[in-house]
């Protein structure tokens, strides 16, 4: 019997129209040049006919307007033609992609103007002296062969499982935006308890205005620097996740962004060492968030998506999500930014993933093979510790990203005390772990542990100790099932108030009493179901709340530190 899915949606792609995702990509830079290209373009599979797609959404999903699984490796082309508004010429014109998978060609009227490698980070390109007063964009969207050298996530062709259906090509908004011929081209900020400094990229004159409660603060740049010292400093948490507001002038150009105040450090308290945030031992109660939607795949229908996911966490009682194997658009950092959810950010794997090896040995207790057992592909270890460069890079600012992780469950892993000091180069503000679940390096800020399928007992360490993975209980909600009959979870219930009585135990019984010996953080499995996983807290379509508010608050209650 053949495989039946049904296609489920969310109330945001129920409801969607006009122009996806017409707002402003990037919150941390913002100028008031932005013209967005998302919407209808052409569409093309292997050279074949045309035919209508609304980008962002992949072609895979339902939101796309194609919503058929492509072959392997399909090479896919895109064309739109545009022009430009009047007055929207200020000097030079860059084309922005927030992200498409993964060789990317780019045209313009013609001419071949640029190529991108990658999945899952921004890019952009002058396109200037390519514009006419009509012009046409094709992009054209390709694999890299073997598949598994660049990161590519959960993604696989044979889905299935803990495998979900891959996606093709654009995922993310594209957009112009005009500066000057002389223009700001990145920022960097780095937080403290009291200050923030600031370092621009392709200027290094100009002011900087920071708003505060006690009025305005300005400071000139110095060489593209300037550090804004902060009187009465109002720290950043999720209790509290307050903003500051900047502007940045040089030139002819301008940008508004915002920073905040906070700390993150390990200490000693009674003996046990803790993560600690603006100096006080914290709990990071967190779930897993896969970043995975019913209708859109990866790209949500509209951003409303994650502000109403971060809330339902938060009014659960949720401090954190750990955002696995994926980089989301920046407007997700954003949301939790000025929401008040702290984000444990995942690297995006590649390489070869092997189920022995990888999960089952593991899984009865073989978790101790050495990195030179693992992964060995010389261009592989490249692109991973490229896509780990830009992601600190591309997400360093937003004060939400509390942990790094570096390798999950021994997924491509390789030398991970030389990957640990490489990220520590290029981030020592933030805690790393290097190894989640297993396969554990020499080097860490954190004991890492996946529990699935015994009980969670925390042993000394002299190292903070994050639950970085437990739970994953199933409960299929009826009328809310991608794929009936197949589900995926550790421990399954046919009755929801089963289900939340097991969950509620588990956290009782093992969870909190685990405090007291050290354990400093812990993810459940997960904020939703995602196609044959149905171990979420929400639906797949994200309309079914498979738990109730007061026993989870009373839960989060019990486990602040």
């Amino acid at each position: 019997m053949k495989d039946e899915f049904v296609t489920l949606y969310t109330k945001e792609g129920e409801s969607l129209s006009g122009q996806p995702w017409n707002i402003y990509p990037r919150p941390q830079m913002k100028r008031d040049s932005f013209f967005c290209l998302n919407g209808e373009w052409d569409f093309s599979v292997n050279g074949g006919d045309w035919e209508k797609i609304t980008v962002p959404f992949p072609p895979e999903s339902a939101l796309s307007g194609i919503g058929r699984r492509l072959g392997k490796s399909p090479a896919v082309k895109y064309r739109k033609t545009f022009s430009l508004p009047e007055g929207f010429l200020k000097g030079r014109v860059l084309l922005h992609f927030g992200a498409a998978d993964q060789r990317i060609f780019i045209e313009l009227n013609g001419q071949g103007c640029a190529w991108h490698v990658g999945g899952y980070d921004a890019f952009c390109f002058d396109v200037t002296d390519y514009l006419q007063e009509e012009n046409e964009l094709t992009v054209e969207c390709s694999n890299l062969k073997p598949e598994h050298l660049l990161p590519y996530g959960k993604q696989r062709e044979k889905r299935g499982g803990m495998w979900y259906t891959p996606i093709t090509g654009i995922w993310q908004t594209v957009w112009l935006e005009s500066v000057p011929e002389a223009y700001i081209q990145s920022l960097k900020i780095d937080m403290g308890a009291d200050f923030a400094e600031i370092t621009t990229e392709g200027v290094t004159d100009g002011s900087v205005t920071v708003q505060t409660p006690e009025g305005e603060i300005q400071r000139n740049l110095a060489e593209g620097k300037v550090r804004i010292e902060i009187q009465n400093p109002r720290m950043w948490s999720p209790e509290d996740p307050y903003l500051y507001n900047f502007t940045v002038e040089s030139g002819e150009d301008k940008i508004s962004s915002y920073f905040a105040l906070r700390t993150l450090e390990t200490k000693t308290v009674d003996g046990i060492p803790r993560l600690c945030l603006n100096g006080k031992p914290y709990f990071f109660h967190g779930l897993l968030d896969q970043g995975y939607y019913s209708d859109g795949i990866f790209t949500p229908a509209s951003p409303e998506n994650y502000t109403r996911d971060i809330v339902e966490m938060k009014a659960l009682g949720f401090n954190m999500l750990r955002k696995h194997i994926k980089v989301e658009p920046e407007h997700f950092y954003y949301e939790c930014d000025r929401l008040g959810m702290i984000v444990f950010q995942d690297m995006v794997n590649n390489g070869k993933y092997s189920f022995l090896r990888d999960t089952a040995l593991p899984t009865v207790g073989m978790k101790k093979f050495p990195d030179k057992w693992l992964h060995r592909n010389k261009t592989a270890r490249l692109h991973f510790e490229n896509g780990m460069r830009d992601t600190v890079q591309q997400l360093y600012n937003h004060p939400c990203i509390c942990y790094w992780t570096i390798f999950n469950e021994g997924w491509g892993q390789f030398d991970s005390a030389a990957m640990y000091e490489k990220l520590k180069a290029l981030d020592s503000s933030r805690f790393i772990d290097a190894t989640s679940g297993w396969f554990k390096g020499k080097k860490s800020d954190v004991e890492s542990l996946h529990v699935y399928l015994k009980p969670v007992k925390i042993t000394s360490c002299n190292k903070p100790v994050v639950l970085s993975e437990f739970g994953g209980y199933s409960y299929q909600p009826e009328g809310h099932i991608y794929h009936p009959g197949k589900p995926y979870g550790y421990r399954f219930f046919e009755d929801r108030e089963k289900f939340e009585d097991a969950l509620v135990a588990l956290y009782e019984t093992e969870i909190i009493p685990a405090l007291p010996k050290g354990l400093c953080g812990a993810v459940y499995t997960q904020v939703s179901d995602v196609e044959d996983e149905t171990n979420g807290l929400l639906s797949y379509d994200r309309k079914v709340l498979k738990v109730s508010p007061e026993r989870m608050l009373a839960i989060a209650e019990k486990l602040k530190l």
